[in-house]
């Protein structure tokens, strides 16, 4: 038997066990054939430049450190920039941003380093280098009048890259189940969630992420409430992105997402911004986070979608999209 051969078999092997559940046919040739599409989706793909900057090797951008930054930048019009919540990659965000290009606009989202199709460094795992990351993407495409969208740790580095970079790209702002303004339990927070909880993270991650992912996609869909109605795709693609990342990187963005203090960015965000979360949210509790940033934010507007989970923007997706076409427009 071939080296080839046995690789296969044994990737065959595993996708069996992860598939053992009963997904059935379609679903294991969903997943069977997402593995390879990884490294398909970036080999060789043309540049799509809309500005005057420069971005290298098809949909990549190179990070000041040298870091391979993957993004998608799809149609023309007005720009949406997205940025993905934790463990997850810029694919959380296929609903959003096929449904606004088709509406006519230009929609972009990378994949954040250490996260997805991105480089996986050993160094700049921290939310100062994932907001330049985040500019670099902005500047080699020239963005200019954009609507920044966030969920989750993602809101929290829009909100950075704004205290950081400031506004001159940036047209509006959306924060969807943000972990602003900061979610650890401190002197100065005593409602947040205590250091426990992200312990208990790091050694989830840690000790066996492949079991840990498949087990937090339940929380995070709201699929442990009384009559919900479970999607074995969303939990199995939740396990998929989460897993394509980098552990050592996942495991340093825990800190990014859980004691990082965004009072100071929120309070440097002037333009429009739509805060979007569910009050069944288990992983960022809403009294503490979006119920306390839409009072920093000078324009905010606050919009609680009631039952939702974490993951709203898969659970809700139309309710989501309607959300951000409408403040697209206003």
């Amino acid at each position: 038997m071939t080296t080839q051969q046995t690789n296969t078999d044994t990737i065959l092997t595993s996708r069996r066990r992860i598939l053992s559940a009963g997904a059935g046919m379609a679903g294991a040739m969903a997943a069977m054939s997402s593995l390879p599409a990884v490294a398909a989706t970036t080999a060789g793909a043309p540049a799509h430049a809309h500005g005057t900057g420069h971005h290298h090797g098809g949909n990549y951008v190179s990070a000041k450190d040298g870091t391979q930054i993957y993004f998608k930048d799809w149609g023309t019009g007005t720009p949406v920039v997205f940025s993905h919540g934790w463990p997850l990659c810029a694919d959380a965000w296929d609903a959003q941003m096929l449904f606004l290009v088709n509406q006519g606009y230009r929609v972009i989202a990378h994949d954040r380093r250490g996260h997805g199709r991105s480089g996986q460094p050993s160094e700049g795992n921290d939310m100062d280098t994932y907001a330049d990351d985040l500019a670099a993407v902005l500047d080699a495409l020239d963005v200019k009048g954009a609507m920044l969208v966030g969920h989750s740790t993602g809101g929290g580095e829009v909100a950075h890259y704004i205290g950081r970079h400031g506004e001159k790209r940036v047209a509006k702002a959306v924060l969807i189940g943000a972990v602003p303004p900061i979610m650890v339990k401190t002197a100065n927070n005593p409602n947040g969630l205590p250091m426990s909880v992200f312990d208990g993270i790091r050694a989830g991650v840690a000790a066996n992420r492949s079991q840990f992912y498949l087990d937090l996609a339940t929380p995070f869909y709201g699929f442990n409430r009384p009559n919900a109605k479970v999607s074995q795709g969303l939990v199995q693609e939740f396990w998929r992105e989460g897993m394509a990342g980098s552990i050592k990187g996942q495991y340093e963005c825990i800190k990014q997402f859980s004691e990082v203090d965004y009072t100071d960015d929120l309070k440097k965000i002037s333009v429009p911004t739509l805060i979007l979360h569910g009050d069944d949210d288990q992983i960022v509790p809403i009294d503490d986070s979006a119920k306390l940033s839409a009072k920093i934010v000078k324009n905010a507007t606050l919009k609680i979608y009631q039952g939702a989970p974490h993951g709203m923007c898969s659970t809700h997706v139309d309710q989501v999209n309607a959300d951000l076409l409408a403040f697209l427009k206003a």
